[in-house]
């Protein structure tokens, strides 16, 4: 087009040729369904596709043979030594662990002495084989119920511990490894 083309013209130009364009997509796009979807039992007769389908002989049936047996091979580079002193090295140093990540219950937050003790004496009565951690940081009394390794035994000890603490809840922590096994 040249630059002394009218501006209608050009304008009827594009337009006619987005129209056209739209016109080839729609006519390009998928099918409308058909308008009778309820007849689904009417089909195309099966075609008959034996001809092509290839035909391979049955395997013809053999005696089995028993395997012999195989010798038991004695093994030739013994390596127990070596896992026997390394698995004393582990041990040897898992000894002096005394700490692990864990969970304790928080059982008591509070500003009164004798609400942290009441709290304490009913789980101590109930529950004798749970240790427990009674700190005081000024003015604020908490006390904590156990040393457990995973969350599933804290939650265990949190459900046990309910009916006597309400608000209980816990609490990641630094907690002792028990050695007594």
């Amino acid at each position: 087009m040249t630059p002394t083309t009218p501006l209608p013209l050009l304008r009827n130009v594009l337009l006619l040729s987005g129209l056209l364009s739209l016109g080839a997509c729609a006519a390009s796009g998928p099918a409308a369904p058909s308008a009778d979807t309820t007849r689904r039992g009417t089909q195309l007769p099966a075609e008959d596709l034996s001809q092509f389908r290839p035909v391979f002989p049955a395997p013809k049936a053999t005696a089995a043979v028993p395997a012999p047996r195989a010798r038991p091979v004695p093994p030739t580079n013994q390596v127990n030594a070596q896992i026997e002193q390394r698995l004393r090295d582990l041990s040897f140093t898992n000894r002096n662990v005394k700490y692990a990540q864990g969970y304790r219950v928080l059982a008591y937050v509070g500003l009164e002495k004798d609400k942290a003790m009441s709290v304490r004496r009913a789980i101590i009565s109930r529950y004798p084989e749970e240790t427990d951690y009674l700190t005081y940081k000024n003015p604020i009394f908490r006390l904590q119920i156990g040393d457990y390794l995973t969350r599933l035994e804290a939650a265990q000890a949190l459900l046990r511990l309910r009916p006597l603490a309400p608000r209980a809840e816990l609490e990641s922590m630094q907690v002792n490894i028990n050695k007594s096994f």
